[in-house]
């Protein structure tokens, strides 16, 4: 099932200072991405998707971006999910373009980006 729930987004204020701090990280345009991976009992993901204010002043440009690459996401986590084994991997997608793209090119960088977390871990 394909769905989303809050158990896989990431919202602790402590999660996320630590994932920022000490993960990787790496560029797919038009996305800027980071990740955290610890072993865990069993695979985990939690993601947090963010829309710079800088970018997209308006409030509703900002809500449809952030509505498309969580949909992606959604489709598309089982590539990441599969090749995590006993790991928990926490998350982040900053969008980081000044232009409002269209599905597909979305759905293209968060694909490769994902691609190339699989291939780091």
């Amino acid at each position: 099932m394909n769905s989303l729930p809050k158990s896989e987004r990431l919202h602790s204020f402590g999660a996320i200072r630590r994932l920022f701090k000490e993960g990787q990280s790496g560029f797919v345009y038009p996305f800027r991405y980071m990740f955290y991976i610890e072993d865990a009992a069993q695979s985990e993901a939690a993601i947090l998707f963010s829309t710079p204010k800088k970018f997209h002043r308006r409030a509703n440009k900002r809500n449809l971006i952030r509505r498309r690459m969580k949909e992606v996401y959604r489709l598309n986590k089982e590539t990441l999910t599969h090749s995590l084994g006993n790991r928990r991997i926490e998350l982040a997608i900053v969008y980081s373009s000044k232009t409002l793209h269209d599905y597909k090119t979305i759905e293209h960088g968060i694909k490769k980006l994902l691609e190339q977390i699989v291939e780091t871990i």
